[in-house]
């Protein structure tokens, strides 16, 4: 008789899986569908207690679970990798990793979508679409899985990949509008707009450091197609149309340009960078990880301020 697993290489699996979700990036999806629901209105509800929670942990196991299972090559080759910054998941626990990623999407993707069916009126009275709803979900869904899985790679396709990425941000924080009943008010798209630059330039910088691992792995991606320097001088100039679209959000929100500015003094030091010494950007990209939080930090102020005004 075959002896049953040890407690240890149980809970070695558990956070093999856990550590495929990044968790230290929990926040950065949670955060948009929350923030975006509650500005609207939508209150605290059992959408958006079933959002919060599914954008926060089975969201991102899917995105970044998938990512590790199918960049195992180049993540093997990438020195970055063993820490906060994702696993070098074993090959061994790929299968797991994949099953769980489903298996913890479904059940919230069902309630979610029973929500957007069965209860049309259910965000603090206002009236939502149902189809609106279903198809941003989808579409958070599929930009999810068409980044890293197989036939699709769109982490492969130069600018497609930064696009891609964005999304997974961006449209956590679409989600909640829709669910909530929001309309597309010329503030909100404005915001909306800068944030998607936010992501595109942040996706495209995170890129940089992977340069000479990507290469050997044969991935292509912005980085290894524009190169080190060019890549970043995009991504500056991401970050800066980025703090310009805030304007349009008008007042108080204008005063949220200066997070975008922040991200790019933090990588304009980088601007020059050959693509032989791409590893160096590790140290922005470090930083990178630290700034949002800070960044989250003065956001959540300035929220709170216009829900108190």
């Amino acid at each position: 008789m075959t002896a049953p697993p040890s407690t240890g290489h149980q809970t070695s699996v558990l956070a093999s899986v856990v550590g495929s979700s990044r968790p230290i990036s929990w926040i950065n999806t949670a955060y948009p569908f929350a923030a975006a629901y509650l500005m609207s209105g939508g209150g605290v509800t059992a959408t958006f207690v079933v959002g919060t929670i599914y954008f926060l942990v089975p969201y991102n196991l899917l995105m970044y679970g998938i990512n590790d299972v199918f960049d195992y090559e180049s993540d093997m080759r990438n020195p970055r990798k063993g820490g906060v910054e994702g696993i070098v998941l074993d090959r061994g626990l790929h299968r797991v990793t994949l099953w769980s990623a489903v298996l913890s999407n479904l059940p919230f993707l069902a309630v979610l979508v029973w929500l957007a069916l069965a209860w049309p009126t259910w965000a603090g009275g206002a009236e939502i679409s149902p189809a609106a709803c279903l198809v941003t979900l989808a579409v958070s869904i599929f930009a999810v899985v068409a980044y890293s899985a197989p036939g699709l790679r769109f982490k492969e396709r130069p600018v497609l990949d930064s696009l891609t990425s964005s999304t997974h941000f961006v449209s956590p924080a679409v989600v909640g509008l829709v669910y909530a009943g929001s309309s597309f008010s010329a503030p909100v798209l404005f915001t909306l707009a800068a944030f998607f630059l936010w992501g595109v330039a942040s996706q495209a910088f995170g890129a940089v450091q992977d340069i000479e691992a990507d290469r050997e792995a044969g991935i292509g991606s912005i980085s290894t197609v524009f190169g080190a320097s060019r890549t970043v001088l995009f991504a500056m100039g991401a970050y800066a149309l980025s703090a310009l679209l805030l304007v349009g959000a008008g007042w108080p929100g204008v005063l949220a340009a200066v997070v975008p500015v922040l991200y790019l003094a933090n990588i304009a030091p980088y601007r020059r960078l050959a693509d032989a010494d791409c590893e160096q950007a590790n140290a922005g990209w470090r930083r990178f990880l630290w700034l949002n939080i800070v960044s989250g930090f003065l956001v959540t102020q300035l929220l709170i301020w216009i829900a108190l005004r």
